[in-house]
Formats: C-alpha cells, sequence, structure tokens
C-alpha cells in the first residue's frame, strides 16, 4: 500500500527503462559511494567546511542520509519495478538505514572512527523524514509544475 499517490514517470525523465535505471540509480550508488568515501577516513572533518562542523555530526549525519534517503526514493520509485514504485517510500528508508548500519560496522574497522548507535538512529530519521518529505511534499510540486498546473 503507497502513503501518497504518484503518477507513472515524473516528468523530463527517461522513457527506456535502462536509461532510468542508470537516470536514478547512478546518483543513489554514487553518493553511497562518497558516503563510504568519508566513512574511510580516520579524521574526515578536516575535509569539512568549518561552518559546517558547527551543525554538530548529528545534523550532519541527519542531512547526509536524509539525500541518500531522497536519492534511494526516487531509484525505487521510478527505476526498480511496479511492486518497488508503490512501496518505494518504504524501501528507501529500510536501504538507507540498511546502509547506516553497514556505514557503522565499517567505521569500527578504521583508525580513529568507532561505530555509534546514535548515529545510526540519526541516519534513520534523516532518511525517513527527507524521503517522506519529497515523496509528500516536493515531488507532487514538481509534478503539478511540470504539467503547467499552478499550485
Amino acid at each position: 500500500m503507497s502513503f501518497v499517490s504518484f503518477p507513472k514517470v515524473p516528468p523530463a525523465a527517461p522513457r527506456h527503462a535502462a536509461y532510468r535505471a542508470w537516470w536514478y540509480w547512478t546518483p543513489a550508488v554514487g553518493y553511497a559511494a562518497l558516503i563510504f568515501f568519508l566513512s574511510s577516513l580516520s579524521s574526515p572533518e578536516i575535509y569539512v567546511p568549518s561552518q559546517l562542523m558547527e551543525l554538530g555530526d548529528k545534523v550532519l549525519h541527519g542531512i547526509e542520509y536524509g539525500v541518500l534517503g531522497i536519492l534511494m526514493y526516487r531509484a525505487f520509485r521510478y527505476a526498480a519495478g511496479p511492486w518497488s514504485a508503490s512501496h518505494a517510500l518504504l524501501l528507501a528508508i529500510v536501504a538507507s538505514t540498511a546502509y547506516g548500519l553497514t556505514d557503522e560496522i565499517h567505521q569500527l574497522f578504521v583508525p580513529l572512527r568507532d561505530a555509534d548507535v546514535w548515529d545510526l538512529l540519526t541516519d534513520a530519521v534523516g532518511s525517513s523524514v527527507a524521503a517522506w518529505a519529497w515523496a509528500r511534499f516536493i515531488e507532487p510540486a514538481l509534478t503539478r509544475s511540470a504539467r503547467g498546473i499552478r499550485v
């Protein structure tokens, strides 16, 4: 059961299944690879601008996994088949949270890093809130504007 009603294909999306898969999964996988790279660094904070570090570790985790949640939602919604499309929000939350779990386990093996249950919880909340907000508010607005419907 879907939480929100959606159109079949978003505006400006490639229509051929292989192109759609590339279009939607490449950003999600690429972003997950970036998270893995940053998690591999013993001191990732030296690569993050000081203004962002002022937000705090947990806020950054929420934002980081919020972006992943949105990218996963879009990939499941438009490039993973009809069943996945109708369960895209749930799949995106589960996949992003599972990736957060593997990220925390990975950090156990990185010098000067450790796993933190609170980071995992923040990852789950960030991906859930962002994917839900995208599905509920942003995507419908984009669809309406692409169809020329004024909000």
